[in-house]
């Protein structure tokens, strides 16, 4: 019975002394590679100067009945719709934006009448052509004036530039990091966009319309900009 005991515990010790060296990294090989990759993100962004300017131009009126205060807003519209064709505005850079009637009340919430509203957005390149479309607008009868949205004709074109310069930007802070933990820079694994502002518009009073003449708009610099995140494998 000794002699048995004995002959199982050398198996066992065997088996133990084997299993121990599994996993075991192999000191002649040098340390192992991270996993994971690196991943960072990247911005770009190109400056450039707006060369088109988007307004709305609203005309509101009022009548006794809703008919009364629609005809009237059409004629103003017209003639709103003219001073703007004569003054450079291309027919297809005019967009009906809303066409509304709606009651309207005195100070003891009784009805009175009908307001109507109609609203068109105009499209204006060269942006030296804003002033004096503005004004022959507001002379006509639009009373209602927002704007302008300023930007681009060519904004693809530039955000595909900003983008090429955020993916560098993203490639140099890698390289960056790669060298500071002694690796090899490898092939991108994964890249995606990141969402981007829009242009912010500013506004135009047309009560001030009988003040001054051509109004200026200073189109100054746009910033378009975009933004990746960008994954590369270790090499």
């Amino acid at each position: 019975m000794k002699t048995i005991r004995i002959a199982a515990l050398v198996v066992l010790g065997a088996a133990v002394v084997a299993l121990a060296g599994v996993g075991r990294p192999d000191s002649a090989g040098g340390a192992s590679k991270p996993d994971g990759g690196i991943t960072v993100h990247g911005t770009g962004t190109v400056k450039a100067v707006p060369d088109e300017a988007e307004f709305s131009l609203a005309v509101q009126t009022s009548g006794g009945t809703a008919r009364e205060a629609l005809a009237a807003n059409a004629e103003r519209m017209r003639r709103v719709l003219h001073a703007v064709r004569v003054a450079g505005v291309a027919k297809d850079d005019i967009k009906t934006q809303e066409v509304s009637v709606s009651q309207s009340y005195d100070g003891n919430g009784h009805i009175n009448g009908f307001d109507a509203r109609n609203s068109v957005s105009v499209k204006i390149h060269p942006i030296a052509k804003a002033g004096a479309m503005l004004d022959a607008a507001a002379n006509a009868g639009a009373n209602d004036v927002y704007g302008p949205t300023l930007s681009r004709s060519d904004r693809e074109q530039l955000q595909g530039n900003a983008l090429r310069a955020a993916v560098e930007n993203a490639r140099a802070k890698a390289k960056a990091l790669a060298d500071a933990a002694g690796v090899q820079l490898g092939d991108v694994t994964a890249i995606s966009e990141d969402s981007s502002g829009n242009p912010e518009p500013y506004y135009f009073d047309a009560t001030v319309r009988a003040a001054r003449s051509d109004t200026p708009i200073a189109p100054g610099k746009e910033d378009i900009q975009a933004s990746v995140t960008v994954t590369f494998a270790l090499g």
